[in-house]
């Protein structure tokens, strides 16, 4: 007996990517807890590891190997991930607040957001300083200072371990370039006053090996764009400052209502703060019954209790207690491959120590560099003919929004009659129709998206975007929407949220647009799909496929690659980064781009069909054919390397047999790639091509003169 998808009863939201909450989205991917929807917050795409922060200062790691890939992590959990830095949490209504987004329910929260080493008391901090943490702008600013030319002078605040080992790093780093460094270490008090005095002589001799000098006991007056100016009127030369001077927890956190310690959030035992529904753990949390130093050991020991006590808090199972262990191996890096342990009175170190803080580094990154594969359920042994070929050799991908191939839906048009009305104009290969009423010409499409993201609000801003696509393309202006939803299986209070998150962000695109929706249809189903109805108004004649001519330039306002990237986002074969460039594309409004590309002389927009498909579309409805730059033609972030490895959406071999007179592989396979909210591609007079796409740069758009339009027809490649 088929059984449908178990419904969605309770939110669950992580806030925060760091170490723990990495650690239990890989625990819940493994074990998941039907009925429950999981939710990841965080600013970027990638959380990177403190552990190997200073192995990458110091030229021993790369970037990408400092970097947990959370989308990749949360798409293997089942999670949604919204790229967003959390603002505030209402406990009342238990919503949290990130920018630019309608909030976020929960039923239980989770906060694991880390610390920051800003300093905005300290004049000049701001402008003219980099805190160490977060460690994602840190690690960008560093690696930009380390290219640059000449002698460098670096000064690190904050005399503790984190400082110690970041000013080693650096010497190293910037020794290994050849540069000549003047290296300042600056506290307000003793440095290393937390470590064991042998463990404090080895660092300090490592230090000065390293020609860094530690300046101790001297307040800081200000930070200045070329030194920094102590109390006692000394000015110490520093191009690059650094702050590692303790933690400070994240301003936002003290306008909660729970109960803080300092400014951190007071958990018990459970790690459950002042509100029995908000959990906290690493660096942003403090215990009450055992306090601790913060370290990122304790946020890795904290992951398996919080998630037993959050799968308890959301109905299964019961809650445990954390027990932080006493004393831990404390690994300091001493700027090359050499390390410092020191544990329960003892220290050592050396390139052993060293191997030893790699090998721990490492395996922890390996946890998320190598998830494991969750295989499908077995097919019934005995189904009928035609199953397997039906099913395909992949999941459906949602990188052309599930579309029917080209061929079923023309054909089923093509049996039509035309319309009998003298005031509807069928538009064929425009998806849409002219209406003529009073006078006035309006235009009348309509288009709906798989849901290929599990976040409902990103979803609904690329199926509006996708579906105003028609309406620019024509050079209409938007006017009014309806709006159709299937969402998947979820209780009543699920259903309420996710609806008021979709259309809070649908009416935000939609009256940008200048349009209004006026109403709409909804209805459960097996999985999400989100469309619109929409007219538009034409003040002048709309641009169709069929006016283009032979001469024409050819001009693409948006890159190639959405399907790919989203068909191997849901592989997990695409790096975080790549993805979250190409939501950021796809919600790319192109009212503006319309406007610019109003004396087109004929227009449409890249979707499912791929470019060739609706180039070709454009040529034949012209009475022409076209030739293509290829090397003009601009592509995602990552498109080429997954295109390359063998990764396709699902619709494109139908694509490929629409133009197979083209050539295949390399970047020529994206020309079959289906997009979604893709470009407008638009032919116009060759001589005002470049001015048009100077101006479609300036407003903001990836856009590029890409081939074309000749007498001959068919499509070709310049060679």
């Amino acid at each position: 007996m088929h059984h449908p998808p178990l419904p969605l009863t309770r939110d669950l939201v992580l806030i925060g990517g760091g170490h723990t909450h990495a650690l239990l989205l890989r625990k819940w991917g493994m074990n998941p807890l039907p009925g429950a929807r999981v939710t990841v917050i965080n600013p970027g795409p990638t959380a990177p590891y403190s552990g190997m922060l200073p192995g990458f200062v110091a030229g021993h790691y790369s970037r990408s190997e400092l970097d947990i890939d959370l989308v990749k992590l949360a798409r293997f959990a089942g999670a949604r991930v919204i790229l967003g830095a959390a603002q505030g949490i209402d406990p009342d209504r238990h919503e949290v607040h990130v920018a630019g987004r309608p909030p976020v329910a929960f039923d239980v929260a989770s906060v694991n957001v880390g610390i920051t080493s800003d300093m905005p008391a300290l004049p000049g901090f701001a402008e003219h300083a980099v805190p160490a943490k977060p460690l994602g702008p840190f690690a960008a600013k560093w690696a930009a200072y380390l290219e640059e030319a000449g002698d460098a002078a670096v000064a690190v605040i904050g005399g503790g371990v984190a400082g110690a080992e970041l000013i080693m790093a650096m010497a190293h780093a910037l020794h290994a370039k050849g540069r000549a460094a003047q290296l300042t270490l600056i506290d307000n008090a003793q440095v290393l006053t937390a470590t064991l005095p042998k463990a404090a002589a080895t660092i300090r001799k490592a230090m000065a090996e390293l020609g860094i000098e530690v300046i101790e006991d001297a307040p800081i007056a200000r930070i200045a764009t070329d030194h920094v100016a102590l109390d006692d009127g000394r000015q110490i030369a520093a191009h690059f400052v650094t702050g590692a001077a303790g933690a400070k927890p994240y301003g936002w956190i003290s306008k909660t209502g729970l109960d803080l310690q300092d400014g951190f959030i007071r958990v018990n035992a459970q790690l459950q703060s002042s509100d029995p529904a908000v959990f906290a753990a690493g660096d942003c949390a403090h215990l009450t019954e055992n306090p601790r130093p913060k370290a990122g050991v304790y946020a890795v020991r904290e992951a398996p209790i919080l998630f037993q006590n959050l799968r308890a808090a959301l109905g299964a199972g019961t809650m445990r207690r954390y027990e932080p262990q006493k004393d831990y191996l404390k690994l300091i890096s001493l700027g090359g491959k050499s390390a410092l342990g020191e544990r329960l009175g003892t220290s050592f170190s050396g390139s052993l120590m060293w191997k030893w803080k790699n090998h721990i580094d490492q395996s922890f990154m390996n946890k998320f560099r190598d998830l494991p594969q969750m295989k499908p359920p077995a097919l019934p042994s005995q189904h009928a003919a035609g199953l397997i070929e039906a099913l395909g050799n992949k999941p459906m991908c949602g990188g052309c929004g599930a579309k029917v191939g080209r061929g079923a839906l023309q054909t089923a048009l093509a049996d039509l009659p035309p319309p009998s009305r003298s005031d509807v104009t069928s538009l064929p290969g425009d998806d849409a129709a002219l209406l003529n009423t009073g006078g006035a010409r309006q235009v009348m499409t309509s288009d709906h998206l798989r849901s290929f993201t599990n976040d409902p609000a990103l979803m609904a801003r690329i199926a509006a975007v996708h579906a105003l696509g028609d309406i620019w393309a024509m050079g209409a202006r938007p006017q009014a929407a309806t709006a159709t939803i299937i969402l998947p299986r979820m209780s009543p209070v699920l259903q309420h949220r996710t609806m008021a998150e979709i259309m809070a962000a649908a009416t935000d695109v939609i009256r940008s647009a200048g349009a209004e929706i006026v109403g709409g249809h909804s209805s459960m189903g097996d999985e999400m799909t989100i469309g619109f109805s929409l007219t538009g108004l034409c003040d002048t004649d709309p641009i169709t496929l069929s006016g283009a001519q032979p001469g024409d330039a050819l001009i693409l306002t948006k890159s190639l690659g959405s399907g790919i990237l989203m068909a191997a986002e849901m592989a997990g074969a695409a790096k975080g980064e790549w993805v979250a460039a190409a939501f950021a594309q796809m919600v790319q409004p192109q009212g503006k781009a319309s406007e610019i590309l109003a004396d087109a002389h004929a227009m449409t927009d890249v979707t499912g069909f791929g470019l060739a498909g609706h180039l070709l579309g454009l040529a034949d409805a012209s009475g022409c054919g076209a030739i293509l730059d290829l090397e003009a033609i601009p592509v995602m972030d990552g498109a080429l390397e997954l295109s390359q490895q063998g990764i396709r959406s699902t619709i494109f071999e139908d694509n490929r047999s629409i133009a197979p007179e083209l050539p295949t592989g390399g970047k020529a396979d994206l020309l079959f790639d289906p997009q979604t909210a893709g470009g407008l591609l638009a032919a116009v007079p060759t001589g005002q091509a470049q001015t048009i796409c100077d101006r479609l740069r300036e407003a903001g758009y990836p856009a590029a003169i890409i081939g074309q339009i000749t007498e001959a027809p068919g499509l070709g490649l310049h060679t």
